[in-house]
């Protein structure tokens, strides 16, 4: 049986990070362990007052009690990072618990929109981007990807041009980045990736929906990540994750009013299994 272990916070109420990717990835047939950066009462984009416990002090322990019992993982995907200090730990990890036969998937969850998220800074986004170097994939959004990149940020691009980004992104160290979000140009909404190994582009688009709905990105990476983890190609494992995504905002779109904390990701389980067949 696969095993993936997953590092990000979890949020108590509210569909992203951990409370996405449990779920999603346990529903692929995967095993999932899991390392909570953090716990969270509800996620914060668009609640207040939320309680916030940071678990930086735990990561190390957690880690050192699974060397101890030789736990051995067919993937490594981690999400929101809260701190410099975590991305450190985390790049600790990827030393202790990678192996020739498993893979790392990094999605640099740190900005949107243009946007670096609160509490991060220049010296995070470095930091970001050595971790991005020792990920087998990592899966930006364009906004993350001009960071990383120190590169100015644009709303509007050809493929000519996400095409290069991808190029450049694999100078950070990883040798299959996937861009998230990407704009086909004619009403279609996905994702590009690039095999540097075999030099070659791989694209999947799905009608474009015209809203916003929190922790699309956290169910893409799962997505992506257990794909990867059942063998699927590359090109597959793009098709699967940007439909599921999609099939995820159109069930929730009705009910616009429901979108601003989550997808109704558990309403389409039933298409992913169908995708993984």
């Amino acid at each position: 049986m696969k095993k993936i272990v997953t590092i990000q916070d979890i949020s108590c109420f509210g569909k992203c990070s951990l409370t996405v990717a449990l779920p999603i990835i346990s529903a692929m047939g995967i095993e999932t362990a899991v390392i909570p950066t953090a716990v969270l009462s509800t996620h914060t984009g668009g609640f207040t007052g939320y309680t916030f416990r940071d678990l930086t002090e735990d990561i190390p322990k957690i880690t050192e009690h699974w060397k101890r019992l030789g736990l051995r993982f067919s993937g490594i995907y981690t999400g929101y990072l809260g701190s410099k200090e975590q991305i450190n730990i985390v790049s600790d990890f990827f030393d202790d618990f990678s192996t020739a036969d498993n893979f790392i998937a990094v999605d640099p969850a740190m900005a949107d929109f243009g946007r670096l998220y609160a509490g991060f800074d220049e010296d995070f986004v470095c930091a970001m981007a050595e971790l991005c170097g020792k990920a087998d994939y990592i899966l930006p959004n364009m906004t993350e990807a001009s960071l990383l990149l120190k590169i100015p940020y644009r709303e509007s691009y050809d493929r000519q041009y996400a095409e290069e980004v991808l190029r450049k992104l694999v100078g950070l160290g990883c040798p299959t980045p996937v861009l998230t979000g990407v704009d086909s140009g004619d009403g279609r909404e996905g994702a590009a990736a690039y095999d540097s190994v075999n030099d070659k582009f791989y694209y999947s688009f799905r009608r474009h929906i015209d809203c916003r709905c929190h922790g699309t990105g956290d169910i893409f990476a799962s997505v992506f990540t257990g794909a990867v983890a059942l063998g699927k190609s590359l090109q597959q494992a793009l098709d699967i994750s940007v439909n599921y995504t999609a099939d995820c905002i159109e069930k929730t779109f009705p009910e616009k009013d429901e979108m601003w904390y989550g997808s109704a990701f558990e309403l389409c389980i039933d298409k992913l299994l169908e995708y993984i067949r």
